[in-house]
């Protein structure tokens, strides 16, 4: 009886973050980045599994659209790799948000994570995901470094060369 109840809202929550997904072409096609409706079932699918796997719950699907605007103006992002790498970087999120502790803002942290993609990990999402998380989830967890302001970091990173 209780899963029929969840799986209705559940229902009516993913058909809402589709359309919201497919909206957001409207912003990216400059881009050349487009979304088609089965791609954007995909990444609510990424999404209700990676929320599955780490254990969190969410009530809308304002992180998807939150990842794809931040990051459609990526150099490192084309129309062949696009749908596949948010799906990877919806992951991504989620793995970290659990591994910082919530300590970071949903905005922050993707901002920290496009950020880093752009900048120190040029496109590599395995750079991302096993250095430049891993050290800032590290940091966060040992209360290292105020994440807060990301002038400060990127002013840090200005050395081309510092990998």
């Amino acid at each position: 009886m209780v899963n029929t109840f969840t799986l209705i809202p559940s229902l009516i929550i993913n058909k809402l973050a589709i359309t919201e997904i497919v909206d957001c072409n409207k912003t990216t096609s400059r881009y050349g980045l487009i979304l088609s409706r089965s791609e954007a079932q995909e990444l609510v699918t990424t999404r209700s599994e990676a929320l599955n796997n780490y254990g969190r719950i969410e009530f809308s699907g304002g992180v998807i659209s939150k990842l794809i605007l931040k990051f459609s103006d990526s150099p490192f992002l084309t129309k062949h790799n696009y749908a596949a790498t948010l799906n990877e970087l919806l992951e991504t999120f989620y793995y970290f948000k659990n591994e910082t502790l919530d300590e970071i803002s949903d905005d922050e942290l993707i901002a920290l994570m496009k950020h880093y993609f752009d900048q120190r990990c040029r496109g590599s999402l395995e750079l991302l995901q096993n250095r430049e998380l891993e050290i800032l989830a590290r940091n966060v967890r040992y209360g290292l470094r105020n994440y807060a302001d990301l002038e400060e970091d990127s002013a840090d990173t200005s050395d081309e060369g510092d990998f």
